[in-house]
């Protein structure tokens, strides 16, 4: 899986920190969901992490993000709130939106829950939310701060310690705070809504996940976490949450078993040994399709494209690679060698005909492929040669070799 790097600014200009979690190369995006993380926290907690990868690899990627003044975000955490939680989510929407595609999905852990809830209804293209181990309200936290109240109205700030560390905290986050003690706007959710929620949860009570469910009107589903602590620790649970999230988000955001028909529409029928190409923007994004295959194909972004999958280049060699992989493995197969494993890492280059010592031409630009072969096993020397000269013998191989000849017809 690829994971990309987006930096984008918050409302005050602040440069906010976040990680795409991009489908495996070749699985084309279904929707594109934003995951906010429990308050204090960060992107790369184990479970913004394990959750946002785990749905990449079922065809939905995450934008997890360093909310202002945490993790690799700018800003000063003592000058944040809630309402500004809010306004980074919108902010990381729009920055979604300008480089992929609009959230469909938003997903938020504890507190990240109760932001999620107050943003959805400020983003038109969000079509589902799910909590996990959420608040109905933001004033659930206050009770976080009740040691330093006496200080805060005071002074206006405090250190305040939340879990083993300390943040510095001003009286404005609790002001704030008691802005949103109300839970009637879950009732204009107009969103289908998934709640997780643990029993056994010592951080958020269940009664909260109650609160949210009694709020919301329908569709809108329960479903416990068992015995899993707040912030999901265990992989399983993880993996747990982001399988039936995908089950569940699947109904309400037209995503569908099929690769192709979870953003494209039903994939076309292709007779056996015919491959299909088509257009999936005005771009470079295209369908490539056998009989009972699919995958993508784009440019980079250097090239102006979307980098949502291999470019035409990189298919050529991963066919030839394949191909060669292949053909060691049947020979080593056959041959009864101890072949333990094989990787061909391989290249496309144009280069100077003087710099290509085992190429025929003299001068001008040719174009040369690099094939390196990193095989191991308990393997003679002669057999590791021949083994060399068998990935000559690929059929794929000896196809580029011959030049073959292309006939291209309208119809």
């Amino acid at each position: 899986m690829e994971r990309i790097r987006l930096e984008f600014p918050n409302a005050e200009g602040q440069v906010l920190a976040g990680l795409l979690e991009m489908p495996p190369v070749g699985t084309p995006v279904g929707r594109y969901a934003l995951f906010a993380h429990c308050f204090t926290c960060g992107k790369d907690i184990a479970a913004a992490s394990r959750i946002s990868r785990a749905m990449a690899r079922r065809g939905i990627a995450v934008l997890r993000f360093d909310f202002t003044g945490l993790g690799n975000s700018d800003g000063d955490f003592a000058n944040t709130n809630f309402s500004s939680n809010v306004q980074d989510l919108l902010a990381a929407a729009r920055s979604l939106e300008a480089e992929y595609k609009a959230p469909s999905l938003l997903i938020g852990h504890s507190l990240g829950g109760a932001a999620v809830l107050a943003a959805a209804t400020m983003l038109d293209s969000v079509e589902a939310v799910a909590t996990i181990g959420a608040p109905a309200t933001a004033s659930h936290v206050r009770h976080l701060f009740a040691s330093a109240q006496d200080t805060l109205l005071e002074t206006g700030s405090a250190e305040v310690k939340i879990g083993s560390r300390s943040f510095p905290v001003k009286r404005q986050l609790l002001d704030d705070l008691d802005q949103y003690a109300d839970a009637s706007h879950l009732g204009k959710l107009n969103r289908a809504l998934l709640v997780f929620h643990s029993p056994v949860d010592s951080i958020v009570s269940i009664d909260e996940a109650a609160k949210i469910y009694q709020a919301a009107q329908h569709p809108k589903s329960f479903i416990s976490l068992d015995d899993a602590d707040h912030l999901l620790s265990r992989r399983e649970d993880a993996e747990y949450v982001a399988e039936t999230l995908v089950a569940w988000a699947s109904r309400y955001l037209g995503l569908s078993t099929a690769t192709f028909e979870r953003n494209y529409g039903s994939a076309p029928d292709v007779d056996a040994g015919d491959v299909l190409v088509t257009e999936l923007n005005k771009q470079f994004l295209r369908g490539v399709f056998s009989q009972h295959h699919q995958l993508m194909s784009d440019e980079p972004k250097s090239f102006g494209g979307q980098d949502l999958g291999p470019s035409p280049y990189d298919l050529l060699l991963m066919a030839l690679g394949a191909c060669t992989s292949m053909t060691l493995r049947m020979y080593a197969n056959h041959k009864q060698l101890a072949l333990d494993d094989v990787d061909v890492k391989l290249r496309h280059e144009h280069i100077h005909a003087v710099d290509c010592e085992h190429c025929e031409e003299s001068s001008g630009k040719i174009e040369r492929i690099t094939r390196e072969l990193k095989i191991r096993g308990d393997l003679t020397d002669p057999q590791r040669q021949r083994l060399l000269e068998i990935a000559d013998r690929c059929p794929v191989h000896k196809t580029l070799e011959g030049r073959p000849h292309i006939e291209t017809t309208l119809i």
